[in-house]
């Protein structure tokens, strides 16, 4: 009986400890194809005990003997399932409600689909938008696929004719930070100074970087200075590269404009210039990649490389007088109204090795590319100016061309850039569930000019090609990162903390003597075109900045998610700086959320603004000049009363939604508020009106001078709008995109420094009418997108509309052709005229057929329509040869100036 008890009163104490017995289980959460799911949650049911699966989807956990877990991830179906024999290996099936593309820009936790983000992020699949249009460099492709993203194509505009800086919500080129696999890119050593919207700025050669080794861009829509750092004001670029291994893929294409109506070519058989009719701007495009897997544990290394090259185009404007002399339009002989040359090819490889037994990756990418290329400068007359040029030039042909008894005669200004960069690093984890990253990132950047087919005047025409000089730019980042996920804090808390340290270095590097020199006071000083650079101009400049960081989301329920983060930034040069983020988003439902975020932000001026120094020839009105763009530590800078360049500041906010209404459907909608205090521009020309100036002009022998300054603060109001309906059945498929921007900016106020008086001279001289409208003009006021595409057994066809809203800008004309706006002085010739350029639709066409599993032809037109932008002056104007800020018919909008374009492209795999 005693024993009986005992048994019985034994039995009653060791049943709590034999329900609260705990096991540790090891597993691996899977999709449906075996495939490993990263960042999964593990947790045990009624309980806090929760954890993450690891890169190869491994996790490990401690729970009661017969727990329940429940597994979930980004993209799909929740699932429950009980505890058996270690290891266990977990499937998830696909959530067509929730699945979305994956997105890892603007978080240090775990990636999210991009209908969840707290701020808006376009996913855009290179090999789903590059195969199908006439379009073979990347910044023109995402130009038509997001729908802030814009850029211009210029022409006749030195060095930018070779740089297509890209923008985001109409703010400037270098305002929008670009990273590749999350690390920070290097901008180019070129400052836009000339004929372009971004005057002022530098920014990043998204085309430096082969297209055929990016997998996908992220672009985000929102300020993000505070997880970033500088120049993240409009959002950020994230272009991540290809991990593909054991398959060949080859992409390459041909394109050329024919535009029957406007473009101007060579006849080599007549020996003479024809009017319309040919393809010209012929390109041709050629992508490889091809990985290798490395060891045995996941490893690869991916290679990829690009070769581009795209003729010249010629482009005059309908609209004009047509009558010619050996087919050329008598008074449209400007012939740098086109693109310029382009020849490039580059290489990129992207890799990645675990260490076997550990948590441990090694990883590197990087690459270079090379471009050469040549666009014309103005057109000279040299009839009209005897006194600047000698008369040795009529001797030289290659030189000069003879119109109506006028001798012409078009300087080639020649570009040789190269590109290089590379990153390498080691991530891990530290302790049971710390996350850590080391890396460095390393970039350079060369310019070098030359003028070739041109002459010194004050040397006279026997020497036609020079070595002008050049700049550079080296960016050298070294980050530390540190995060933690928390998934027994409410549903989820992810911490980072980090540590970067970045060093620049800018220089300018003179050009050979008879570039710049002159040997007579009476003629034209420099090389035509592009006068070299000069031993004055050459700078050494360098600086370096440490910033730490740290940043939280945190899911406080299943519907609602906060993200905070806080930056601190101390420059050897201006000095300290800190900026904050706030977002959020909450699910109303299943399907709609509401997001929004308020960031401050900062751009600091750049070292190519802080040293820039170059003199140039300007063209107003038909008068050429030299013009001094001086750094801003120099005499004449400090004699206009130009203060030091600060950081540019900034207050961010946004509010949207995005909703999934059905599986196939995604609507999304955010409105943005930008504000920028003392933006950095470069300013209007000054003369010798301000008298301190007047001897210094006078010693440089130039009549006007240019400086960078903090010179303005602009308000942008926007919205965008993505509409996304895929639809797959049977052998068919079903995809409409619409895309929509709508922007305006507003300049608050003129920064005028103290030193200049309040009249109205020093007011257009320090930043003109004309200047304010190129800075409004940065992106049209309304850009929108509609993209259909229909599959259908081996065949896919589509056509895809781009329609850009009106641009008015302001440019020099004549003052007895139409009212002149404003008046820069008592001149009956120098007036400020408006170019209205209406808005207007662009339609693409194509179609593509799978030959075989390997192998895809696609063709089409853009442009099919052969759509020009307006002839850019009010009625009443007459056409100039220099009207335009280009010199031509037009000026570099969005659309572009050169008429439809024909393409066929194949696309191979092995």
């Amino acid at each position: 009986m005693n024993k009986r008890l005992l048994y019985i009163l034994l039995g009653i104490f060791l049943s709590p400890v034999a329900l609260f017995a705990q096991i540790s289980i090891k597993g691996k959460v899977a999709n449906s194809n075996g495939e490993a799911i990263i960042a999964a949650s593990i947790k045990e049911k009624n309980s806090n005990k929760a954890t993450l699966s690891d890169q190869n989807g491994d996790f490990k956990i401690s729970v009661a003997e017969k727990a329940i877990l429940i597994v979930s991830a980004i993209g799909y179906e929740k699932t429950e399932v009980a505890v058996t024999t270690s290891p266990m290996t977990i499937t998830l099936a696909e959530n067509t409600q929730n699945l979305g593309d994956f997105v890892v820009v603007g978080t240090r936790g775990k990636g999210r689909s991009s209908i969840l983000t707290p701020v808006p992020v376009d996913v855009i699949k290179i090999n789903s938008v590059n195969l199908p249009t006439a379009k073979m460099d990347l910044t023109s492709i995402l130009n038509s696929a997001s729908p802030s993203f814009n850029f211009n194509k210029q022409s006749g505009s030195d060095g930018a004719d070779q740089i297509d800086l890209a923008t985001l919500r109409g703010l400037g080129p270098d305002q929008t930070l670009v990273l590749v696999n999350g690390k920070r890119r290097h901008q180019t050593a070129f400052v836009a100074v000339f004929g372009t919207r971004g005057r002022g700025n530098s920014g990043t050669d998204l085309n430096a970087i082969p297209e055929s080794s990016i997998d996908r861009v992220e672009i985000l829509r929102d300020g993000a200075s505070a997880q970033y750092g500088s120049d993240a004001i409009a959002g950020v670029i994230n272009l991540i590269l290809k991990k593909d291994v054991g398959v060949l893929s080859v992409n390459t294409g041909y394109s050329g404009y024919y535009d029957p109506r406007n473009n101007t070519y060579y006849a080599k058989e007549l020996g003479q210039y024809r009017h319309g009719g040919a393809i010209d701007g012929n390109a041709f495009s050629l992508g490889t990649n091809y990985g290798l897997a490395l060891g045995k544990n996941n490893g690869f290394i991916n290679f990829s490389g690009n070769f581009f090259a795209n003729g010249k185009t010629f482009r005059q404007n309908l609209n004009t007088d047509l009558s010619t002399k050996d087919g050329l339009p008598i008074n449209t002989v400007r012939r740098s109204t086109g693109d310029g040359s382009v020849t490039s090819g580059g290489l990129m490889y992207n890799m990645e090795l675990p260490i076997a037994n550990t948590k441990t990756v090694i990883y590197s990418f990087g690459g270079g590319n090379i471009k050469a290329s040549d666009a014309y400068a103005y057109t000279r007359n040299l009839s009209e100016r005897p006194e600047r040029f000698p008369n040795g030039v009529a001797g030289n042909p290659i030189l000069q061309s003879t119109i109506d008894g006028e001798t012409y005669y078009d300087p080639i200004i020649q570009t040789k850039i190269q590109d290089l960069s590379f990153a390498a690093g080691v991530r891990g984890v530290w302790g049971k569930d710390w996350n850590w990253d080391l890396s460095n990132t390393l970039g350079r950047n060369n310019f070098h000019f030359y003028g070739d087919q041109t002459f010194n005047a004050s040397l006279g025409a026997g020497k036609t090609h020079f070595d002008d000089g050049g700049f550079s730019f080296l960016q050298n980042t070294v980050n530390f990162n540190l995060s933690k996920a928390i998934p027994d804090v409410a549903s989820g808390l992810n911490l980072a903390f980090g540590l970067e340290h970045r060093y620049e270095n800018y220089k300018i590097y003179a050009g050979e003597k008879d570039s710049y020199a002159n040997y007579d006071l009476n003629k034209a000083t420099g090389a035509q075109g592009f006068p070299g650079y000069q031993p004055s101009d050459e700078v050494n400049a360098s600086r370096s900045n440490v910033a730490a960081y740290a940043d939280a989301e945190l899911d406080a329920t299943d519907r609602w998610l906060l993200g905070v983060a806080i930056r601190a930034e101390n420059y050897n040069d201006f000095g300290f700086t800190s900026n904050y983020k706030f977002a959020t988003r909450y699910k109303l439902t299943s399907n709609f959320n509401v997001r929004g975020s308020i960031s401050t932000g900062f751009r600091a001026p750049s070292l190519q603004q802080i040293n820039f120094s170059n003199t140039f020839t300007n063209v107003q009105g038909g008068n050429v000049f030299e013009v001094k763009i001086a750094p801003n530590y120099s005499p004449i800078t400090k004699a206009a009363g130009i203060p030091e360049l600060k950081q540019e500041r900034s207050l961010n906010a946004s509010l949207g939604l995005s909703w999934k209404p059905a599986p196939e459907v995604t609507i999304t909608l955010d409105g943005y508020r930008i504000k920028i205090k003392d933006r950095v521009v470069l300013s209007g020309q000054f003369d010798d009106n301000i008298p301190a100036l007047n001897p210094i002009l006078n010693q440089l022998n130039v009549s006007q001078a240019q400086f960078f300054a903090n010179a303005v603060t602009t308000t942008n109001y926007g919205l965008d709008l993505v509409v996304d309906y895929t639809k797959r059945f049977d052998n068919k498929s079903i995809k409409v995109l619409f895309t929509g921007n709508f922007n305006h900016l507003n300049i608050n106020k003129i920064n005028i420094p103290s030193a200049l008086d309040g009249s109205y001279e020093n007011q257009q001289s320090f930043f003109s009418d004309r200047e304010q409208a190129y800075i409004k003009a940065s992106a049209p006021p309304v850009k929108l997108g509609l993209n259909l595409d229909y599959g259908f057994g081996n065949w896919m066809v589509g056509t895809h509309f781009l329609y850009y809203g009106k641009i008015s800008i302001l440019g020099y004309g004549y003052a007895n052709t139409y009212p002149p706006l404003v008046e820069l002085d008592n001149s009956t010739t120098t007036v400020l005229e408006q170019f209205n350029y209406s808005g207007k639709m662009v339609t693409d066409i194509y179609g593509s057929y799978k030959i075989s599993k390997r192998l895809t032809v696609f063709f089409g037109a853009d442009n099919v329509f052969n759509i020009h932008p307006d002839y850019g002056y009010v009625p009443g104007a007459k056409l100039s040869a220099y009207d335009g800020e280009t010199g031509g018919a037009w000026d570099a909008v969005q659309m572009g100036f050169n008429g439809r374009k024909l393409f066929t492209k194949l696309a191979f795999s092995f």
